[in-house]
């Protein structure tokens, strides 16, 4: 029995697509290890948002070498799209795959002669529409459903286009079968995934509006979270339908990436920041207890003092509950790149520092709210000896108590605010 391991780098959907692949894998035979240990096929699922990311790559297919000298590594995802020519020249890499061919690993697998140069197998994204639906299997808790892949917004900073062509989804007829397949396990929560989620249904008469609420009837799941949603794909009616719904959670994660309509203009994204202000506004009036999140960039080309202080301000204003800072990356094949003046390294992080003291500012206010409230929790692992898990507005929580309440939702009283955590009390 040949072992495999999996390493995955980057976003919630890259996970439901590895845990997809392992599950084939696990159907022809093969033995899943961790990818610490020693295995004959290592398979790293790769992200490419940062620099940063694509180093880590690079590291991972090394120590994964120096476990087994004679095992076969395989680099998939999207810096396997967008940069195949750099994991090339990385000693030990055997195979290439880019978007288009990562679901067909096991075939490429087959034809891999031993001793070959690395093979690199690619195909044109420009006209993909070739849907493979998959979910995460790993969490016995949480799934991520992948319910939309590519985009067709023209973000000036962003890569994912390039890495996996045009939106498209599903049916949600087939992404409900998806969905059940998940309700048949043990996962008591559904995470939906995409790179453009509120695109789901482009080209068809469906929308993310009618699949919620198809999902809205999902038996044996207790709770559905959307993982990130543009805000101006997030309309009054999906958050009404979500803020009323029993089974869809009362958290928006929306990114942002700057509160400087000059940015948000130069970085081409579809609203400008009164839209934001009014998304924001009309979930807090509707339910003050939501929680909201966002991604914001710090450092983009041109971003001056002023522009920056427009974002923090902005944010500083704005009732939500907490931030997901980035530092701008440079990324080839971009706009972004030759746009405006750049910002210096020191100048960028202390932007960024700024921001995540803001974040924490934030989540310390959001929480302090409901200290001495009662709030449901689904526990989810042990950290240092406490129980944690996530409120249904996604509030951190940690107790004392026994592995048994893993996978269960209980009443919880809020006690004490750690800023990034409450702790509490089981009823």
């Amino acid at each position: 029995m040949k072992r495999i391991a999996f390493h995955t780098l980057g976003c919630k959907l890259n996970f439901s697509e590895t845990a997809e692949i392992s599950r084939e894998f696990h159907r022809h035979g093969f033995k899943k290890v961790d990818y610490k240990d020693e295995a004959d096929i290592y398979v790293l699922n790769t992200c490419s948002v940062t620099e940063n990311a694509d180093k880590e790559a690079r590291k991972l297919i090394r120590q994964a070498k120096r476990r087994n000298y004679d095992s076969t590594i395989v680099v998939i995802g999207c810096y396997a799209q967008l940069n195949p020519d750099e994991i090339v020249a990385i000693d030990g890499v055997n195979l290439i795959l880019g978007a288009e061919e990562k679901f067909n690993i096991l075939e490429h697998l087959a034809q891999l002669e031993l001793n070959s140069d690395t093979k690199i197998i690619q195909s044109e994204l420009n006209h993909n529409q070739t849907f493979v639906p998959s979910y995460s299997s790993g969490e016995r808790t949480r799934s991520f459903l992948k319910i939309q892949d590519g985009c067709d917004y023209t973000c000036s900073f962003c890569t994912i286009p390039l890495a996996r062509g045009e939106s498209r989804s599903d049916t949600i007829e087939n992404t409900m079968k998806t969905a059940r397949e998940i309700a048949d396990t043990d996962t008591r929560e559904i995470v939906l995934t995409g790179v453009n989620i509120g695109d789901f249904g482009k080209g068809s008469t469906a929308s993310f509006f009618d699949l919620i609420q198809q999902l809205e009837n999902l038996n044996q799941i207790d709770r559905i979270r959307i993982s990130s949603i543009e805000p101006n794909l997030l309309t009054d009616e999906i958050i009404e339908f979500c803020l009323s719904s029993n089974i869809l959670m009362p958290h928006f994660h929306i990114p942002l990436q700057s509160g400087s309509n000059k940015i948000l203009v130069a970085m081409r994204r579809r609203y400008k920041r009164n839209l934001y202000a009014d998304r924001v506004f009309r979930i807090k009036s509707l339910n003050a207890d939501a929680c909201i999140g966002t991604d914001v960039i710090v450092g983009f080309p041109g971003e001056s003092d002023d522009d920056f202080m427009d974002t923090y301000n902005f944010l500083n204003d704005l009732d939500i509950s907490y931030l997901h800072v980035f530092t701008y990356s440079e990324r080839p094949n971009t706009d972004a790149i030759d746009l405006g003046k750049i910002v210096p390294d020191k100048i960028r992080a202390k932007r960024s520092k700024m921001l995540h003291i803001l974040s924490d500012k934030k989540q310390h206010y959001f929480n302090s709210q409901f200290i001495g409230e009662t709030r449901p929790v689904l526990f989810e692992h042990v950290k240092n000896g406490k129980l944690v898990g996530h409120t249904d507005n996604y509030i951190q929580v940690r107790i004392d108590g026994h592995t048994e309440l893993i996978n269960t939702i209980h009443k919880i009283n809020l006690s004490k605010n750690k800023i990034n955590f409450i702790e509490g009390e089981l009823l």
